[in-house]
């Protein structure tokens, strides 16, 4: 009986041992598996990101090579110069003491080129003449330096003109202006008093050419309508077409 007695005792005293030793086991299981858990959320937090680094400034591009500057061109030579002197003389004009022509322009025009002033005498603007007085005598329409070539007409305008009959002029035969003698006169109308005359002619570059004209005083002026032609109250009137010719070029 004791001896049955002990045996349960000691089966119950095993059994609780037992059963202490199961309960106890997983509790220390769950708080290693939760301090294991904390420390794998601890390990796995990812650290923040670095900064993207600054890309250091690139150098700035250098300046492309400058283009040298184009060469000046070299002036072009200056045309080789002439000079050139256009006389004017009369034939005989019987019709009055004095015929002033005031001339506005005189050119020349240059082969393959275009016309060219030749300066009246004295720089003036225009050139009078008493061609009366050109009879027997020659004088200055125009002189100037031109460039040296060759040239194929000569062009002149007469701008006006007035017959004297009772005087003649004093001065030159040919000046800038030239006064009107006293006592009667007559205009004289020009319906056209440009003239261009036809003839070749060179300008060496060394030396100077003289060009003599003939200014035909009688075939140049009419008297149309009657009239005695003294200027004197009569009804005719003088009418000029210039008629001028080129005597020599030399």
């Amino acid at each position: 009986m004791r001896l049955a007695l002990a045996g349960l005792v000691g089966i119950f005293l095993v059994s609780n041992a037992c059963g202490n030793s199961t309960e106890t086991t997983p509790s220390s299981v769950t708080s290693s598996s939760v301090s294991s858990g904390s420390s794998s959320s601890s390990t796995t937090t990812p650290a923040p990101a670095p900064a993207p680094a600054t890309p250091a400034p690139s150098p700035a591009d250098p300046a492309p090579p400058s283009t040298p500057p184009a060469p000046t061109p070299a002036p072009a030579p200056a045309p080789a110069m002439s000079a050139l002197t256009v006389m004017l003389k009369d034939s005989p004009f019987s019709d009055a003491k004095s015929l002033l022509v005031t001339f506005s322009e005189v050119e020349v025009h240059a082969s393959g080129g275009d016309w060219v002033t030749v300066p009246f005498a004295g720089g003036a603007s225009s050139r009078t003449c008493d061609l009366k007085k050109l009879e027997t005598a020659q004088d200055v329409l125009g002189v100037g330096p031109l460039p040296a070539g060759h040239y194929t007409q000569l062009r002149l305008v007469v701008s006006s003109a007035t017959i004297y009959f009772d005087n003649a002029s004093a001065g030159p035969a040919c000046a800038p202006s030239i006064a009107a003698p006293a006592g009667a006169n007559a205009p004289v109308d020009i319906p056209s008093g440009e003239l261009k005359l036809n003839r070749e002619f060179d300008l060496a570059s060394a030396g100077g050419t003289t060009m003599l004209l003939d200014f035909d005083g009688d075939q140049s002026v009419k008297l149309t309508g009657s009239g005695n032609g003294n200027g004197r109250g009569n009804s005719g009137k003088y009418m000029m077409t210039p008629v001028i010719g080129i005597v020599s070029v030399h």
